[in-house]
């Protein structure tokens, strides 16, 4: 079974492999793809009233309703669209954080969110007003905790400083180790980070590495995408997702890694490699002897 990690200083436990959930394609896959992954061991399902605008929130509520207490529920808001429009703009107001929860709740058919994210953010947004409507929302019981989906330091260094976020999402992988710089600050805060693109779109899987753009991924070429994958290939016996997957997982401060799985047989990949035994320490020097430390650049202070 996939062991738990502790969501920062909440009461929420996690599975250290999640369940990404913008690519589902249709209510019964959601349903096949949910209920297998809580047979191994999965709790941790995330999600975003954004994701098909509503639809896959929908699909959701419907899989976990009859388990609903099994599953550590996390999902987004602050994007806001019109019934029957295609796009969206951005909304961290108090007023739309209020009602964008109540609508997730319905499409969920839950009566609580256990976790609930900003999606996105900037550092001109009324930051204070909208942690005033996460603080109302966990008082009247419809969330039981917050956090932050965000890529800049500066928004995430204020909520830090001013709210009682328990995790931060960001993207963390083998061709993305940007966020290292901040692991410091989550650990001296307690607070924990929820790992997205592990799998870096497919880039770090012997099945579709090949599919790399040509023009590669972040500051890699699509040649560096392939010959990384080579390297780890010296590693007795693991896969590539495999190492993937655990590379994060070798931070403390990471809670839990949330590839995107689109199917029942990338599910099975994902939990197969996930349940193998941890990185040692030789294969993490390696590892990141191999790839690059980097730093966000832009939207500092």
């Amino acid at each position: 079974m996939i062991n738990k990690r502790k969501i920062g200083p909440s009461d929420l436990y996690a599975s250290e492999l999640g369940l990404g959930t913008m690519s589902f394609k249709s209510k019964a896959d959601t349903k096949a793809i949910i209920q297998y992954a809580l047979e191994h061991g999965i709790n941790f399902i995330d999600t975003a009233d954004l994701y098909s605008f509503g639809e896959i929130e929908e699909w959701i509520g419907d899989a976990i309703k009859s388990n609903r207490e099994r599953f550590i529920l996390a999902t987004k808001g602050g994007n806001r669209w019109e019934n029957g429009e295609t796009s969206w703009t951005w909304d961290p107001s108090k007023a739309y954080i209020k009602e964008a929860v109540k609508q997730s709740l319905k499409r969920l058919k839950t009566e609580y969110i256990d976790l609930y994210q900003l999606h996105g953010g900037t550092i001109e947004d009324p930051i204070e007003e909208t942690i005033e409507a996460f603080e109302e929302l966990k008082n009247e019981g419809l969330i039981r905790h917050y956090g932050i989906s965000s890529i800049r330091p500066n928004v995430i260094k204020k909520y830090i400083s001013l709210s009682n976020i328990v995790s931060v999402m960001v993207p963390y992988s083998l061709l993305d180790r940007r966020a290292e710089e901040l692991l410091p600050l989550f650990q001296e805060n307690e607070i924990s980070v929820i790992a997205r693109g592990p799998l870096a779109k497919g880039a770090l899987t012997a099945e579709t590495a090949e599919k790399t753009p040509a023009d590669g991924v972040l500051n890699y070429s699509k040649s560096d995408v392939l010959n990384l994958n080579e390297k780890i290939k010296t590693f007795n016996s693991r896969s590539i997702t495999e190492v993937a997957l655990q590379f994060p997982l070798t931070e403390p401060s990471v809670a839990s890694v949330i590839p995107g799985a689109s199917s029942l047989a990338q599910l099975k990949m994902n939990i197969k490699a996930a349940m193998r035994e941890p990185l040692s320490q030789e294969e993490i020097n390696k590892l990141k002897g191999w790839t690059k430390k980097e730093k966000f650049t832009q939207h500092r202070e």
